[in-house]
């Protein structure tokens, strides 16, 4: 064997879930059983619309195409615009991904990043943008503020608004601000926006809506998934959009890498993509369960931060998150802590909205 190989694995901090195994043994303890608020996973069904496109389109026997059927990009595009006010994309605008974790994983290294090149995430951050750098071999900064930056210019920077974990709403002048920073320095922004149709209070963006961009996707990709809006978490079903140049370079790398959604796959996310009814059926079951359990969590004497939107309820008791995760395990109830997502979150837990109506009552009485 070359001892001079390393894995690549080496360059990645542990895998955070891991380390909840022993709170999870203890939630799962409970008499009334574990009530599992710690991974945002859908648990209600996949619409009907859905599962009958999946299966029209299951007796294609050849390779589907990388950059997806015409259809799909169309579909992608209308959605955008229909839910969220973007600017209008062509074809060349939209590549579909299987799943956008894996997506983002890759996308450092794809765009042709790594060392000695600077990749900016948000303080507290979903876990994988951390990962997408250190697979390039690029370095992380954590920054929520361009000041914060100082005269270092980044190759790529993660924006995530609607925010996984907090919650948290980037207001347009804010965005205006990043998009006329990034261009003027060329910088590509990558913006998540997984929860954008789960908002809750006051108005989230696109980064691909034009009082953003002025009409202008040069440097801008979004990211968008159908696991949360749609059920399709096992379906591996999300979507890159935005400039075209840029959409160019990565199909070139997926093309080249085998990374192709399913045939059955794509016609499924036609259908979840040109039907708005089962979007706002999701939507108003998130809503219920979030008014019961940010009622409990209020009365059990949680601060509640941000959580505008999204999926999940940002809290904090004032003690380390690992304690809270403790105490909470003790009553059956797990959540993920929030040094998952960077060191200014030790404070903080985060609890999913993803558990059925009975679970969620069930925290609740926990909770009083």
């Amino acid at each position: 064997m070359n001892s001079s190989r390393t894995p690549l694995g080496s360059r990645l901090p542990d895998f955070p879930w891991d380390s909840l195994a022993q709170a999870k043994t203890r939630a799962a303890a409970h008499p009334g059983g574990i009530v599992d608020l710690s991974v945002g996973t859908p648990v209600d069904p996949v619409d009907g619309v859905i599962r009958a496109a999946l299966d029209a389109s299951s007796e294609f026997p050849g390779y589907p195409a990388t950059i997806g059927t015409p259809e799909l990009r169309r579909a992608a595009s209308a959605a955008l615009s229909r839910r969220y006010g973007t600017v209008e994309l062509g074809l060349d605008s939209v590549l579909p991904v299987i799943g956008t974790k894996e997506a983002i994983a890759s996308i450092t290294s794809f765009l042709g990043f790594g060392s000695g090149d600077l990749v900016v995430i948000p303080e507290v951050a979903y876990p994988t943008y951390e990962v997408s750098a250190l697979l390039g071999g690029a370095k992380v900064i954590r920054a929520d503020s361009l000041v914060a930056l100082g005269p270092q210019t980044p190759g790529i920077m993660f924006l995530n608004s609607p925010g996984n974990p907090t919650g948290r709403v980037l207001g347009i002048d804010h965005l205006r601000k990043v998009v006329g920073w990034a261009r003027e320095r060329g910088v590509i922004v990558i913006s998540d926006e997984c929860y954008l149709g789960l908002t809750w209070e006051g108005e989230a963006y696109s980064i691909l809506d034009p009082r953003v961009n002025d009409g202008d996707l040069t440097g801008l990709i979004a990211v968008h998934s159908l696991s949360k809006v749609s059920n399709l978490a096992s379906y591996r079903a999300g979507f890159l959009a935005g400039d075209p140049a840029l959409i160019g370079e990565l199909l070139e790398v997926r093309k080249h890498a085998g990374l192709i959604v399913p045939y059955p796959v794509q016609g499924a996310m036609v259908a979840a993509l040109d039907d708005d009814t089962h979007v706002e059926a999701q939507r108003e079951r998130y809503r219920a369960r979030r008014v019961v359990l940010r009622t409990a969590l209020t009365h059990a004497g949680f601060t509640i931060d941000h959580s505008e939107a999204g999926l999940y309820l940002w809290a904090t008791r004032g003690e380390n998150c690992r304690a809270t995760v403790d105490w909470l395990s003790d009553k059956g109830i797990l959540v993920a802590p929030g040094d998952f997502y960077g060191p200014l979150g030790v404070e903080h837990v985060r609890f999913a909205l993803t558990a059925t109506d009975e679970r969620i009552a069930a925290a609740a009485a926990r909770l009083a």
